[in-house]
């Protein structure tokens, strides 16, 4: 893919004004605040993966309308002292996998959260196991479309919300330090992980990389790469649907979440990058912190890859997110 977006001296300038809806945090309230009614960690137990210096624990913990959501749970065996914990949200059509498949954080010292997608797993990896019992809403037969023609109904509201419980389930579970947990996420993961920056107040840390969901309208403009791509094909079929596709958008916008942030912030993306563009991702990070309401902005910092695509950095990057969380939490 050669390069197709604006060049990177625009990108570090690139802060558009990003229509946010009147109610956008009335919206998110009233959410969080009728999720938040119930019982949270609804079950956990232990795993035998036949790894000896990692234990996982299968958990399962309250989401969006109470709805059972997955996720597993790793940390470095026999350890004593409180970690800080990392919750990890993964791609655009995967879900959780296998409790072995993802141990750069256990084995870098931090207790691991990765929570599964609700109605996704079926596209690539080990599957996941979380249905969505809200999936009927008009819309199309993907979660980007899901319920896309009402914020109320939409998918991203539910998805958004579970990751926001996902932190609360972490600062619940043992041998977590609450004063320091973090979320991370690639790609649809990276945009769960900037939205819960924005509607989690005391996050110690934000790692996105490459990720979907931010500036939104720009995006299904520029690309018709999936996952955008399903939008795109929804509104070439519906196309008195627009103006109620695009209200729907501008509730789960991640340069909106991003604008709302306090945590310090790590990014990465590759200039190369159709499925999410790196316009998109520079629209969040050049904005990020600022209707947070503190006069001093949060420590943030971006690697871009120029001849890289949606892969970015792969594990050079991954290197440098090691050692930036460790420089910033002392671990």
């Amino acid at each position: 893919m050669p390069l197709f977006d604006l060049p990177l001296d625009q990108l570090q300038r690139y802060a558009p004004t990003v229509h946010e809806p009147v109610d956008f945090d009335a919206f998110w309230q009233a959410t969080l605040n009728q999720t938040g009614t119930g019982p949270l960690l609804l079950d956990v137990r232990p795993v035998h993966t036949g790894l000896r210096l990692v234990e996982s624990w299968d958990v399962t913990f309250s989401g969006f309308d109470g709805d059972p959501i997955r996720a597993w749970y790793t940390c470095p065996s026999q350890t004593d002292n409180l970690l800080p914990a990392v919750v990890e949200y993964v791609g655009y059509g995967r879900g959780r996998g296998l409790p072995h498949e993802r141990l750069t954080w256990p084995a870098a010292g931090y207790a691991h959260l990765l929570m599964d997608n609700r109605g996704q797993g079926d596209e690539y990896g080990n599957g996941g196991d979380t249905p969505d019992p809200h999936s009927s809403s008009p819309g199309g037969p993907g979660p980007m479309t899901r319920g896309i023609l009402a914020p109320e109904d939409y998918y991203y509201r539910r998805l958004i919300t579970d990751a926001v419980r996902a932190v609360e389930a972490v600062r619940a579970l043992p041998g977590v330090d609450p004063t320091r947990v973090v979320a991370t996420g690639n790609s649809q993961g990276g945009g769960l992980a900037i939205a819960v920056a924005g509607l989690v107040p005391d996050l110690a840390a934000l790692i996105t990389t490459a990720p979907l969901m931010c500036h939104l309208q720009r995006a299904i403009e520029i690309t018709d790469a999936m996952p955008y791509g399903e939008i795109v094909r929804y509104l070439a079929v519906h196309r008195e649907a627009e103006d109620a596709v695009r209200r729907t958008l501008s509730y789960v916008d991640g340069v909106a979440f991003a604008r709302r942030a306090t945590a310090p912030a790590h990014f990465g993306v590759g200039l190369r990058d159709s499925v999410c563009p790196p316009s998109t991702a520079f629209a969040a990070y050049n904005q990020y912190g600022a209707a947070n309401g503190r006069p001093t902005p949060p420590d943030q910092t971006m690697h871009a890859y120029p001849f890289n695509h949606h892969e970015g950095g792969e594990a050079v990057h991954v290197r440098r997110q090691l050692q930036w969380l460790a420089a910033l939490l002392e671990t």
